[in-house]
């Protein structure tokens, strides 16, 4: 018994380990892109809206298809009305009536109703703007898309940036304290002032700072784009894509020569979408001036008795069935469908000022994303030239500093340069990144 019980803590213990131990995933950006376009929370919710459209499409769609409906009704008449009728038809004094009730104390009904709408103009409308509204609910995803990959491209960058900071700031770091033990070595033999030695401190010590910063804003980018990929954040994300590589393979200048057609943007389809379904509406609104048409069988069997024995063998039912026709005909509104419709009119118009304005923003938008991602391609190429300069000047310093040559202030004017230069260069880098996915995201390049 003991060993059983033993046996089974193990397995318990075991469970509960494998449930607490976190899932670790490592991602390049493209498999990034890809995870996230799946399991983005508003890629999701996406993907439902358009189910949804689609179960809408067929609602719309079964409204002109064959109704059948089934009913069943009971009626208790506890109390039955009576009717006056002249006293004479029994016999009685002329001038006089007789209250005498008609009807069962106990009747039920059970009918079938077959229902078949034959012509409506509004019905024709409806078929046509779930097809719309389908199309804008598809477009509506795709545009969620574009969106999930761009950010997940600036986040994927920020975590690298961040990586790549405190890759380089603590390099700086180990070269600024041995640079101090070395100093404090030449002032404790008397050959410097002590404010070297406290210039280099203040030094490291802002450097130490930085460093502590960025290792905390890595956490932060990292959950964050944990959070775009639709991972718990307890799991463990590591990039195996590194910067440098990444920018290499985004400097792409046969982007900089593609034209822009602007009804390939997702953003100008959305707004075709919105100006048809104006057009639709404005279609729905004279519609309602036609008649329409509709017809409807009716099959059924009624009961009656003054006791409650619709279920026994001797109950009798009478069957009944009938067929009817109904036409609607609109004659007059008061000129209400006239204001309506000219509601509609105006509502179409505005949608095709808008979508004339959607059109040039998107061309201005297009032609700053190019000068952008243009810009961003020279600023890369300047802030490596010019970490390459700032490398150099600090290790000049570095000898000069060492040979007594320069003071602790041309040191650390030297290094806050490099420092500069080196986060100038690293930001070029994710530039070259995000400035080219917003172009891409215009030109609608997967």
């Amino acid at each position: 018994m003991k060993n059983k019980f033993f046996l089974f803590a193990l397995m318990f213990v075991g469970i509960l380990q494998a449930q607490d131990k976190k899932q670790s995933y490592s991602y390049t950006l493209k498999e990034a892109i890809e995870h996230a376009i799946q399991n983005n929370y508003s890629a999701i919710n996406a993907n439902r809206d358009v189910e949804a459209a689609k179960k809408k499409k067929w609602e719309t769609t079964t409204m002109g298809l064959p109704q059948i409906n089934g009913s069943v009704g009971y009626q208790d008449n506890f109390k039955l009305q009576k009717s006056l009728i002249p006293a004479e038809f029994f016999g009685g004094a002329p001038g006089t009536f007789v209250p005498v009730t008609f009807g069962t104390k106990h009747n039920m009904n059970s009918a079938v109703t077959l229902s078949q709408l034959i012509f409506d103009g509004s019905y024709l409308v409806g078929l046509q703007s779930a097809k719309t509204y389908l199309k804008i609910s598809e477009n509506a995803k795709i545009k969620t898309a574009q969106e999930i990959k761009e950010i997940v491209i600036n986040s994927y960058g920020n975590v690298l940036l961040a990586e790549e900071s405190i890759s380089i700031l603590q390099k700086n770091k180990g070269i600024l304290e041995k640079t101090l033990s070395d100093t404090r070595e030449i002032y404790k033999n008397g050959l410097i002032e002590e404010e070297n030695v406290e210039q280099l401190q203040i030094t490291l010590a802002s450097v130490t700072s930085a460093l502590e910063n960025v290792k905390r804003q890595r956490i932060i980018a990292n959950d964050m784009l944990k959070l775009l990929l639709g991972m718990d954040l307890s799991n463990e994300l590591k990039l195996t894509d590194k910067l440098e590589a990444l920018t290499t393979t985004n400097v792409d200048l046969n982007l900089l020569k593609e034209e822009f057609n602007v009804t390939n943007n997702i953003d100008y389809q959305i707004g075709q979408n919105v100006k048809t379904s104006k057009e639709l509406l404005l279609k729905l609104e004279k519609s309602k001036a036609l008649p329409s048409l509709g017809a409807a069988v009716n099959f059924g069997y009624n009961a009656f008795g003054n006791d409650f024995k619709f279920f026994t063998p001797s109950q009798q039912w009478f069957n009944y069935s009938n067929l009817g026709i109904s036409l609607n005909v609109p004659l007059f509104s008061s000129l209400g469908r006239s204001a309506r419709t000219q509601q509609a009119k105006i509502a179409l118009e505005q949608s095709r000022t808008q979508l004339t304005e959607t059109e040039q923003k998107l061309k201005l938008q297009f032609e700053k994303a190019k000068s952008d991602y243009e810009f961003s391609i020279e600023q890369l190429a300047t802030s490596k030239s010019n970490l390459s300069l700032a490398e150099r000047i600090e290790n000049k310093n570095q000898i000069k500093f060492k040979e007594g040559l320069s003071s602790s202030f041309d040191l650390t004017k030297a290094q806050e340069q490099l420092y500069s230069a080196q986060q100038s260069y690293l930001q070029a880098m994710v530039d070259v990144i995000n400035k080219k996915a917003s172009l891409e995201k215009l030109l609608n390049k997967n």
